[in-house]
């Protein structure tokens, strides 16, 4: 986003607590590596070299945001901390205060773009017993795979894409690894993914036919999110025959697979939801092999060694990994500017309508991303860095109108006229 402002001549500063851009990346377990192929990931402007791996690792992709943001000459301020905002209507400006590096500094900003991801805090639960346990215990993302595990007895709470890694990390390391699955996952196979998925899109053959990058963001961009689910289902279904071996091993372990709630798979998904799911780059063998146990059930209890379930079952364990996902972004603008406004741009992310706005037109779309909220100059950009990718380019778009003054009318209910 802060490249194309700077393209269409916008000022612009982006305010990172990190020291380092990519520290987002960098600071993640050592196994992390891109899920969803390279071509599917580019950046705007600098699309990755032709010869990197189909799916980079945590680090590369972190020094390349870095020398990114250096490349394109952003005005990027790390180790600088918003500790709170507010606006100021004499001035119709916000007032940002930020920390940079030890110095308080107030930022008088037109507009205020939340630009974190998909998510807000990690969602760490609070199970009973839980100050009792002798062990260690994190969430996921403070987990770095770094330590010596061997022989270690250790469950990791949930079943989806960062619990899949982590087991496996585990597994590696020597320990005795327990998934507790919760709730039904959906898993899509990473080469049926791309086949079957991204691959007429995003991929070497269709760079070939003379599918662009840019071209197949907009072909994608072409179905409405209404309808994308119908669009979705063929593909999953060819999924489900292709991989139909694959997915009764899974069953047959007792794992609890899912399509969606419509049979629509793992994007509508993760437009839904943001989460509940795993794209399968190795450790659904594992469970399927016996290698990482699982089990399945509600968390009743931590005892001071074990995770007890809701069945009664009892794990024994020295180290507790709580990959229980995150929160809503809703919870930074509580945090950052106020309760008040959180309440009134209403949920983020998910299929719906806004809070407080008639919700005919709204239907369909992502609450509240890439286009105005209820609250006048706050924005909110984020998802994944295809959608960050292309999506930028209408929030720019938009940001550079208000600039220049000229009018964006925010469409809403208009009264139509049938005629015979």
């Amino acid at each position: 986003l802060a490249a194309r402002l700077k393209r269409a001549g916008v000022p612009t500063i982006v305010v990172e607590r990190n020291e380092r851009a990519g520290d987002s990346w960098r600071k993640r377990y050592k196994s992390l590596h891109l899920h969803d192929p390279v071509w599917y990931d580019h950046m705007p402007y600098l699309p990755f070299p032709d010869d990197w791996p189909v799916f980079p690792s945590k680090d590369k992709v972190g020094d390349w945001l870095e020398h990114y943001a250096d490349i394109m000459e952003l005005n990027y301020w790390s180790g600088t901390e918003c500790v709170g905002a507010e606006f100021d209507e004499a001035a119709g400006t916000w007032k940002v205060r930020v920390n940079r590096r030890g110095e308080d500094v107030e930022l008088r900003p037109t507009q205020l773009v939340f630009a974190l991801g998909v998510s807000g805090y990690p969602n760490t639960p609070s199970f009973p017993g839980a100050d009792s346990f002798a062990g260690q215990q994190c969430h996921s993302s403070e987990f770095t795979g770094e330590e010596d595990y061997e022989g270690t007895r250790a469950v990791v709470i949930g079943s989806n894409n960062s619990a899949h890694d982590i087991c496996a990390t585990l597994w590696q390391k020597g320990a005795d690894v327990t998934m507790v699955q919760r709730s039904s996952t959906h898993i899509s196979r990473s080469e049926s993914l791309m086949d079957l998925g991204l691959g007429p899109l995003y991929s070497e053959e269709a760079l070939a036919n003379g599918v662009t990058t840019e071209k197949a963001d907009m072909l994608f961009a072409s179905w409405p999110y209404a309808l994308l689910p119908d669009a979705q289902k063929p593909v999953y279904d060819a999924m489900a025959e292709r991989d139909a071996e694959f997915y009764q091993q899974l069953r047959d372990v007792g794992f609890d697979l899912d399509f969606g709630e419509d049979g629509s798979g793992l994007f509508v998904k993760y437009l839904r939801r943001g989460s509940g799911y795993y794209i399968d780059v190795g450790a659904s063998q594992l469970l399927i092999d016996g290698e990482v146990a699982l089990a399945s059930g509600q968390v009743e209890r931590i005892e001071s060694d074990a995770v007890v379930l809701d069945d009664g079952t009892r794990l024994p364990a020295d180290l507790i990994v709580y990959a229980t996902g995150y929160g809503s972004m809703n919870q930074w603008l509580t945090d950052i500017i106020s309760p008040e406004v959180a309440d009134r741009v209403g949920k983020v992310w998910g299929f719906g309508s806004d809070t407080k706005r008639d919700p005919g037109p709204w239907e369909g779309e992502l609450r509240n991303m890439w286009k105005p909220t209820n609250v006048e100059q706050l924005w909110i950009h984020g998802g994944n860095l295809h959608q960050s990718r292309h999506y930028s380019k209408y929030l720019t778009l938009q940001l550079k109108a208000r600039m220049e003054g000229i009018s964006t009318p925010v469409y809403g209910l208009q009264e139509v006229h049938h005629t015979e």
